[in-house]
């Protein structure tokens, strides 16, 4: 055993189902129906894959963060509580852990929220996407403006915090029912929005409709406008924006993914999860030897239902240099509000490349820490990508 190591304090489990499969949708997941593995059957083969970490040569440390994603976890119906209550025991969890459950509006009836909190969810994060009908048909999406609704105000009502997506760039969006969405949220007392613009991912039913013009999207432009209209108006209700797609009440931030942005090592679980590790934490598990190059080492579990379900299924790796690790850091460090100091960004070799970015209008240096302009939050790819593949200075 490794001295003063443990296992991370963030643990993502991927539930890789969904009652029906979203036009856009480019994650893995299959159908319930067509599905060989009944719900049941992945809640326990989940369970068992998260407590497989437990048994190797690493003391479990109580997770700070919880995460069950996909796919649909509330299509596993009163599996979603079994696997939540089954791990939070297993690991433990620290004094105000945060422990959130995607949910899609269709699968989540006024029983299952009931029996989150006992199981010890504090948040859902609910699919919603729009609160138009005509946009959620274009979507596919299997819900329908009242139910996303009835599904917030249930969750409220439960003592949960609640996450809100929304998108933008929808086919027939226009800038007016994109504020009729945004206003929805906004009165239905939602503390946390993640709001970005539809991305076509290929090979997907609405790509290719789109590909053969069979569906006309909004303009770039028209999209960048519903962007600077949502930051307006929820920063005007008290959500601030704290990463480049995510608002949030003060205190409503998701820490899970926070975790992400700052470098945290974290766990995977499930069909196509994916996990983070620094190397000294990978050898001690068995995942990867240590090597002069390596400093992290992130894997993914397989994209199939049946080896993704496996106690100790074969992991595909990635090997993170120092160097990589620094610029991987300073990167995501930019979605973020709060910027980078300039000691990371110095130890990235990234200061060259932000001082020309400020030059440019893009970032800001205040107090030691360099920071997006809070008006170029549109051209943050810009920023990240040349941080990414900045020169040495």
């Amino acid at each position: 055993m490794s001295e003063n190591l443990t296992l991370p304090r963030h643990l993502y489990v991927h539930v890789p189902l969904c009652r029906s499969k979203c036009a856009y949708c480019g994650f893995y997941s299959g159908a319930t129906c067509s599905s060989s593995i009944p719900e049941h059957g992945v809640t326990l083969g989940l369970i068992r894959q998260a407590e497989g970490w437990l048994r190797r040569d690493l003391p479990a440390a109580a997770l700070d963060t919880l995460y069950i994603g996909g796919g649909t976890p509330t299509v596993l119906g009163g599996g979603l509580p079994l696997l939540v209550a089954s791990i939070a025991r297993s690991f433990g969890l620290t004094e105000g852990a945060e422990v959130t459950v995607e949910a899609n509006p269709d699968s989540l009836d006024a029983r299952l929220v009931r029996m989150l909190p006992s199981a010890g969810v504090t948040r859902v994060s609910l699919g919603v996407q729009s609160f138009e009908e005509e946009e959620l048909r274009a979507l596919k999406r299997p819900h329908d403006t009242g139910q996303a609704k009835r599904c917030a105000d249930e969750v409220l009502s439960a003592g949960l915090e609640i996450s809100v997506d929304l998108m933008c760039g929808i086919p027939g969006q226009t800038l007016e029912s994109w504020e009729r969405s945004l206003g929805c949220a906004i009165e239905l007392g939602c503390g946390h929005l993640s709001v970005y613009p539809l991305s076509l991912e290929e090979g997907t039913p609405l790509a290719d409709q789109v590909e053969a013009g069979h569906v006309v999207l909004p303009t770039d432009d028209e999209v960048a406008t519903m962007l600077e209209h949502a930051a307006v108006a929820l920063a005007s209700a008290g959500l601030a924006r704290y990463e480049v797609a995510s608002f949030a009440r003060s205190g409503c931030e998701s820490r899970h993914n926070t975790a992400y942005w700052t470098g945290a090592e974290y766990l995977g679980v499930g069909p196509s999860a994916h996990g983070m590790l620094s190397v000294r934490t990978a050898e001690a598990l068995g995942v990867a030897k240590a090597t002069n190059r390596t400093a992290r080492v992130r894997y993914s579990v397989p994209a199939d239902v049946c080896e993704g379900l496996e106690s100790d299924p074969p992991l595909e790796l990635e090997h993170l240099s120092a160097d990589e690790v620094l610029r991987e850091d300073a990167m995501l460090g930019m979605r973020m509000a709060a910027g980078i100091t300039d000691e990371l960004a110095a130890m990235a070799g990234a200061t060259g490349a932000l001082s020309e970015l400020e030059d440019d209008g893009l970032v800001m240096h205040i107090e030691g820490r360099w920071r997006m302009n809070p008006s170029r939050w549109l051209l943050g790819n810009e920023v990240f990508g040349r941080i990414w593949l900045r020169d040495r200075v």
